[in-house]
């Protein structure tokens, strides 16, 4: 009976599986058709709309017409509109090289024959042999290359996602970069915007470090590199009130939300637990905060700091990372790594301290929400509401955060 039990709970998770993979290819293909179309709709008005062949006004007149056309219409409105405009105009610079030859405009749809006026101002003329090609969209990334790049995975990101991004990152690469991201581990649009305020793709793999020396394959060394960068925005931390907070203060905000600390640090990261005990010598001592990174296959000890780097504070953790290779870490996982987080550090200071150290270490500074610039604060959402869409993400519903 027990082994029947087994037997079915194994087969209850692999269908769980398919039903999930499933689900996340149904939503892929849905915003593939949703991001061609607003892709399409974005050339057609940005060609009437910016050589004025339409008059002030005409896109909200437009948005107008279709509610009318098709009444409870979501996604339609002005701001809407201007969007898709947007997204085609910032990404057709990068895909289009060439013109397209007639014979590639194989997938249209006709458009109806519209022609509003109202007022003075507002003028939407469309001629009888005006179309609209849902495929555009498909043709400009297929002929789009970038090294490293998987432009299939454009269509994984929704198209809120893709606004955000266009918003905020201005460079190609970045954006390229914030796209892999987001399809690679299933980014909400607010773990996005965080990233995005943060700056991710800049500071990516810039934290001094001594891990070419110190970890024994190359390969460990680059992707230990890549998944670290030498700054972090702790928002959910706000420690105005307190002059000149301790270490305890600042770690028990980040317990307290420790998911959000993941986001920042990325979803190979696993929270083993805050105060670690490690025995040597039958004394006791305790690791700030210690992480399992399933990528690296290490256990990651990560030490906090009030104030400005001290080269000293690095013996503590070389100490650390000692006992934890010689009394935790399994045979199969690579040499643990430890981070310094602290609040301030001079670059050449910190080169100097890490590269004698046998242990791979590194450090990187922290700001919280109150030390971010007022504009910043401004654009992030409120935590309340941050909290709850995260304890919604829990409830099974991260299938919807494709559309």
């Amino acid at each position: 009976m027990d082994e029947n039990k087994l037997n079915y709970g194994g087969a209850a998770a692999i269908i769980k599986d398919a039903i999930i993979r499933s689900r996340y290819q149904a939503a892929a293909l849905v915003n593939k058709e949703l991001l061609g179309l607003y892709y399409a709709i974005g050339k057609y008005v940005s060609d009437n709309s910016r050589n004025d062949f339409w008059g002030k006004g005409a896109i909200r007149q437009l948005s107008d017409n279709l509610q009318q056309e098709l009444p409870g219409l979501r996604g339609f409105s002005e701001s809407s509109i201007k969007r898709m405009r947007e997204f085609y105009e910032q990404w057709t610079e990068s895909f289009v090289n060439r013109p397209l030859a007639m014979g590639d405009l194989s997938i249209t749809q006709d458009m109806e024959n519209i022609s509003v006026q109202s007022g003075t101002e507002t003028t939407i003329s469309i001629n009888d042999d005006s179309r609209i090609d849902l495929s555009l969209l498909s043709k400009h990334l297929h002929d789009f290359s970038m090294s490293d790049f998987i432009s299939n995975d454009f269509y994984k990101v929704g198209f809120t996602h893709h606004t955000e991004i266009l918003a905020k990152e201005k460079s190609l690469e970045g954006r390229l970069f914030y796209i892999s991201k987001c399809a690679a581990e299933f980014w909400s649009v607010e773990t996005l915007k965080s990233h995005l305020c943060g700056d991710l793709y800049s500071r990516i793999g810039t934290m001094p470090n001594n891990f070419v020396q110190t970890l024994p394959e190359h390969e460990q060394a680059r992707r230990a590199i890549r998944a670290f960068k030498d700054d972090y925005l702790l928002d959910f931390i706000n420690i105005e009130d307190e002059i000149d907070p301790d270490e305890r203060i600042i770690e028990l905000g980040i317990i307290e939300n420790i998911k959000q600390l993941i986001l920042k640090f990325g979803n190979k990261f696993c929270f083993i637990g805050n105060q670690y005990r490690v025995m040597v010598d039958e004394q006791e001592f305790f690791i700030d905060l210690l992480f399992f990174n399933r990528e690296l296959r290490c256990l990651v000890a990560v030490e906090l700091k009030r104030g400005e780097f001290k080269p000293s504070h690095l013996g503590q953790l070389n100490f650390y990372l000692s006992a934890l290779d010689e009394y935790v870490k399994q045979p199969d996982e690579a040499p643990s790594i430890g981070i310094l987080l602290c609040k301030e550090a001079r670059r050449n200071i910190v080169e100097f301290a890490v590269r004698d150290y046998t242990k791979p270490i590194g450090v990187a500074t922290y700001r919280t929400r109150n030390e971010m610039p007022e504009e910043w604060q401004r654009a992030l959402p409120d935590f309340d509401d941050m909290k709850k869409l995260l304890e919604n993400e829990d409830d099974g519903k991260d299938d919807e955060r494709y559309i």
